[in-house]
């Protein structure tokens, strides 16, 4: 038997239940593996208020990221073996698969093995952190030297990985935050400039920046109302990657400074990477590069313990931390 968490209704941390089920064998393409920890995404607060990008399927599973040491495997997988350590990257819908639990099975092609040198809460926060940023910044935008960055809520886990990307690229990143407190541990973390935004006039600090001209590339996982700001900080035909919707309500466009600016704006989501064999492989080649060389380094914000995960939820939508959230089993 194993314990994995479910909930069969939408609605708050609450609804999140331990359930012992048994422990089943892994089909032809699948992997098993006792979980040693699991990374926790704002994706599974959405998932469990049933507001995420699908449907939820009652009763529901939840969890895109874990690490631990694989137990069984199926026929069909190659280069994996049991006892291996290893770690999972997001590619699979949550009403087919999920990571939260003590013993879980997914397929085969989202297993990787992690780098020796990280510990199994490394290993478990760092593929959606990391992937996400990469399909937009490297994959599409392909920044460079010369371009500036502007990261949205970038105290996010997702946020400092693009931060680190942006360098590691060679461009220039500009984090926002809008508390005063997270300015210096965001200059620690990587960013070139921080603008906090509840303080200064966020266009006019970005023209500073960058002699007038703009930004090239917004990553932004927020939207609302503040939103056209972003558009009047980009430099003409720059390009937007909007990657979530922490900000309630309706995204208005500037049609006008649109029609002046012609920028791009493009819905991302990690999936355009990881669903994609090729594209996936070379993520995580390019990822696993960096953290070897160092430019690239997973932050932890806390860590609680599997029991705790109704507080883990509460913690998360609180919007307080600084980097990636994880439980260990």
């Amino acid at each position: 038997m194993s314990r994995i968490i479910q909930f069969s209704k939408a609605g708050g941390p609450e609804v999140l239940e331990f359930v012992d089920t048994p422990v089943r064998a892994p089909a032809s393409t699948e992997v098993r593996l006792r979980v040693k920890a699991i990374g926790i995404n704002r994706a599974e607060s959405m998932w469990r208020t049933d507001i995420y990008i699908e449907p939820v399927r009652f009763p529901a599973g939840l969890g895109y990221e874990a690490a631990g040491i694989v137990d069984a495997v199926g026929a069909d997988v190659t280069g994996i073996a049991v006892g291996d350590q290893v770690s999972v990257i997001p590619s699979f819908s949550m009403n087919q698969y999920f990571t939260y639990g003590e013993v879980i099975t997914v397929p085969g092609y989202a297993v990787v093995k992690h780098p020796g040198s990280l510990t199994f809460e490394e290993a478990a926060s760092i593929w959606m952190m990391f992937l996400t940023p990469y399909g937009a910044l490297i994959e599409d935008a392909k920044v460079g030297k010369g371009d500036f960055v502007i990261v949205s809520a970038a105290s996010s886990s997702v946020g400092l990985a693009a931060i680190q990307i942006t360098n590691y690229a060679g461009g220039t990143p500009i984090a926002l935050t809008r508390t005063p407190a997270k300015r210096e541990p965001l200059h620690e973390a990587g960013a070139a400039h921080v603008i906090v935004t509840d303080e200064v006039d966020m266009v006019a600090e970005v023209m500073r920046i960058t002699n007038g001209k703009g930004a090239r590339v917004a990553f932004d996982p927020i939207g609302g109302p503040n939103f056209p700001k972003l558009i009047s900080a980009l430099s003409f035909q720059g390009t937007v990657y909007l990657y979530g919707a922490l900000a309630e309500g309706d995204t208005p466009i500037p049609v006008l400074e649109m029609i002046a600016k012609m920028p791009t704006i493009k819905a991302h989501n990690v999936w355009l990477t990881t669903g994609d064999e090729t594209r996936r492989q070379s993520a995580v080649e390019f990822i696993v590069k960096g953290l070897a060389g160092g430019a690239l380094k997973p932050v932890i914000d806390r860590t609680f313990t599997f029991d705790e995960m109704p507080e883990v939820h509460r913690y998360l939508e609180n919007n307080g931390q600084f980097g990636k959230i994880v439980v260990t089993v």
